[in-house]
């Protein structure tokens, strides 16, 4: 595990791939359960829990652009796990 983090990084992109805000709980925590296994640590550290990314990113000992690239993919992932429900 490495023991360098980023300080946390902030967005203010409007190419935002899903509003999770407007997702209710239950079909967001249905549709991470879905996720790969280091995808869905992802979403469920800052999509479900809303905990900051530097705090996911020391639990799960990657650096915050990883925690960025499995964030956007799990983004990904729920908008299509959305279109088929």
């Amino acid at each position: 595990m490495s023991s360098f983090f980023d300080l946390d990084i902030s967005f203010d992109d409007e190419s935002e791939p899903v509003d999770v805000s407007k997702i209710p709980a239950k079909k967001l925590l249905a549709a991470i359960e879905e996720l790969p296994t280091p995808l869905k640590d992802v979403a469920m550290g800052i999509l479900y829990e809303r905990r900051s990314f530097s705090d996911v990113s020391q639990k799960l000992g990657i650096r915050q652009s990883e925690l960025v690239t499995r964030l956007h993919r799990a983004h990904l992932f729920i908008a299509m796990h959305l279109l088929r429900t």
